[in-house]
């Protein structure tokens, strides 16, 4: 491993905390700290720039950016750690967004994630989504799972991911990961073949097509533990993004399939911290019961938060009691807790010890 014509300006983030770093051709690097975009002292020439990200990535990614515009990638620098990796034009000039990812794989308790997700880790079959927003941590908590069948559970865990980020060693289970575009042609192709590797977890990075989700459901179905991420903020909306993927003649039977293969569906934000330094995440936390498994399969979809609400003796947690625990706890100012709320009215109430019911039953 060689030292990178970036790696003063990767270390210096390190140092200071830094979760991105954004480098444009022509510009100071600019790097994300606890959530805000902090300029550097850091010029970067389009000669600079050319000459650093040819020291990174490889001729097969550089194709992908000269073909398409973008090329993701991953790389590792010495004596810093490993960086999840766009090179992207804008304006016609180069740019290149980093994300650190820490060398050592955070656990559960270590990410202030609930205890639940050990037990959703532990399932033997059916599928599971970790959702949210791009930098909500998905991938982290994805490597906190992973990471806890590693160290409790003898299994075979395939992951299919572009780029892969969190690197393993075998605990109490063995870790295959592939790489799409280096280890693998797609998504799809990997998931297809790894049916065929004797697998009891797959985490497939993410969800972007049917022809993934058909597959991947079809697993789930036949004594799989499916795991992946999609890019949506709740529960209800999850549902609803896959049904989106198909036809209106076709999305009953997709619906009925998913009502009896879905395991969880865990949705996260980050919150910065009310030390100011770091950030948290809040979780709203749907778990397959019966009378989630009749919603889905009776298209009241619009139902799922009120059996999140009841759903707390079966591990479910809804957006604002995360919220409103970490703020109880100290964790999180109120502030930044109305401001993460999609129902700060209802927060605000309870946050002054007042709960109200909407009064439905769940039949």
């Amino acid at each position: 491993m060689v030292r990178s014509s970036l790696h003063d300006v990767l270390a210096t983030g390190v140092a200071e905390g830094a979760s991105d770093w954004h480098i444009r051709e022509d510009s100071n690097v600019v790097l994300r700290v606890d959530g805000s975009l902090v300029e550097v002292d850091f010029l970067t020439s389009r000669d600079f720039l050319e000459h650093a990200i040819s020291e990174i990535i490889t001729p097969g990614n550089m194709e992908d950016y000269r073909r398409t515009g973008d090329a993701d990638f991953a790389f590792e620098e010495e004596g810093v750690g490993r960086f999840r990796s766009n090179l992207h034009r804008q304006r016609g000039k180069m740019g290149l967004t980093l994300r650190f990812v820490k060398g050592k794989v955070p656990n559960i308790a270590e990410l202030n994630l609930p205890d639940v997700l050990r037990t959703i880790s532990e399932g033997n079959n059916g599928i599971v989504f970790v959702t949210g927003t791009t930098g909500s941590g998905k991938s982290t908590t994805l490597a906190g799972m992973i990471d806890h069948m590693n160290t409790k559970l003898s299994r075979h865990i395939i992951t299919i991911e572009d780029p892969i980020e969190y690197t393993f060693k075998d605990g109490t289970s063995i870790i295959e990961q592939r790489e799409v575009g280096l280890d693998a042609e797609t998504f799809g192709s990997a998931l297809i073949h790894s049916l065929r590797q004797d697998p009891d977890v797959i985490v497939i990075g993410e969800m972007r097509n049917t022809e993934t989700f058909e597959t991947a459901l079809a697993a789930s179905e036949t004594g799989h533990l499916v795991m992946t991420t999609l890019h949506t903020k709740d529960a209800g909306q999850s549902v609803n993004r896959i049904l989106d993927m198909y036809p209106n003649d076709q999305r009953d039977s997709v619906r009925n399939s998913l009502s009896t293969s879905l395991r969880a569906i865990i949705c996260q934000r980050l919150v910065p911290r009310a030390t100011g330094k770091g950030v948290v995440p809040v979780t709203e936390i749907l778990i397959s019961t019966p009378i989630v498994r009749k919603l889905i399969a009776e298209n009241r979809l619009a139902k799922l938060s009120s059996a999140i609400e009841g759903g707390e003796d079966d591990g479910m947690i809804s957006f604002n009691k995360c919220l409103l625990k970490l703020v109880n706890d100290g964790v999180i100012t109120e502030e930044a807790a109305l401001e993460t709320s999609d129902n700060a009215q209802s927060l605000k109430m309870n946050l002054k010890g007042i709960f109200l019911s909407d009064g439905g039953i769940i039949n």
